[in-house]
């Protein structure tokens, strides 16, 4: 066993004494940065009618994945969607009744300014939170929250420590002020956190969960214009098309853009049958939550049929139905 000298010890303590110091004073600066900016983000989460699409790249990812579960066990159905997914088919999971919360300490990371003209075009509001007020992102966000450091923890002034310290508080502030704005109580916590939120996965059905009620039904030959209606009307990102009252065929948003991309022109003398999935993904009344959940993982899709034995469309489930 080898032994380590006094000294090395200390070394090691006063590092690790320097770089909590550090993240401390990066939490503790971001208060006189709090300005009417994150009063308004807060208002504008508040007041959304669907779900807070958080999104980031490398470290801000994951801190954003972290503040995309806080916001969803406290309140406000968010959950993450990496940018670069988006640019191949997740972009259908995105409403203009959504918010998204975009992460980056510069503000200039490539992937998510792609992003941005797409959610201007779906009239999507964008909260971001970078460390650089004059940066794109912040300049074509709705409302920007700044979380600047001075510096980081990391001697070399480079790994993300203090920063990502930094939007992580930030995005517990932002939760914490729609907690309280929502009067979320224990009773309320205990819904999201259901003595075991695993066991309940294990337990809750598709049944328990499935939206049964207005579901956008299609035609195979409707043609895109009128489908583009009943798919916003239906809240859902999907319509579902039936032959002789089984499932046939589903089209999502991620469909419906790829195919004005497509054709372009033409586009309005199309009709559902051209861009349909013809097998989408169905399971029955009492598959279990956390095979859904596998599903939707494995294949990369937000949503999925619920079926009778026979094939007759029953409910739909989609990604934050399954967050019990």
């Amino acid at each position: 066993m080898v032994k380590k000298s006094p000294g090395a010890t200390n070394m090691s303590h006063e590092s690790a004494v320097r770089t909590l110091h550090a993240e401390a004073q990066a939490i503790l600066d971001l208060i006189p940065q709090l300005d009417d900016q994150f009063e308004a983000a807060v208002e504008l989460i508040y007041q959304c009618q669907g779900k807070v699409i958080v999104t980031g790249v490398g470290k801000s990812g994951n801190i954003g994945a972290k503040i995309a579960a806080t916001l969803s066990s406290t309140g406000t159905p968010a959950f993450y969607v990496n940018p670069l997914d988006v640019y191949h088919g997740d972009l259908g999971v995105i409403t203009h009744d959504d918010v998204v919360l975009a992460l980056s300490n510069s503000g200039q990371t490539d992937e998510l300014l792609r992003f941005i003209p797409m959610l201007q075009h779906m009239n999507v509001p964008i909260i971001s939170m970078t460390g650089n007020k004059s940066s794109l992102l912040a300049k074509f966000s709705t409302h920007h929250i700044h979380v600047g450091v001075e510096k980081e923890a990391c001697p070399l002034n480079l790994a993300p420590t203090s920063s990502t310290t930094a939007a992580l508080a930030m995005g517990d502030a932002l939760a914490i002020a729609l907690m309280e704005k929502r009067q979320f109580q224990p009773i309320d916590f205990a819904q999201f956190h259901p003595g075991g939120s695993l066991g309940k996965r294990l337990l809750t059905t598709a049944h328990d969960v499935m939206r049964s009620d207005d579901l956008p039904i299609l035609s195979e030959d409707m043609h895109l214009g009128e489908a583009i209606i009943l798919v916003s009307k239906g809240k859902l990102g999907l319509g579902v098309t039936l032959r002789d009252g089984k499932v046939s065929g589903l089209i999502t948003d991620g469909d419906i853009r790829r195919a004005m991309e497509r054709w372009q022109a033409e586009f309005f003398n199309k009709t559902v049958s051209d861009i349909m999935t013809r097998k989408p993904k169905c399971v029955l009344l009492d598959t279990k939550i956390s095979q859904i959940q596998a599903i939707m993982q494995r294949h990369k899709i937000h949503s999925v049929l619920v079926t009778d034995d026979e094939g007759r469309l029953q409910g739909v489930v989609d990604h934050y139905s399954c967050m019990v």
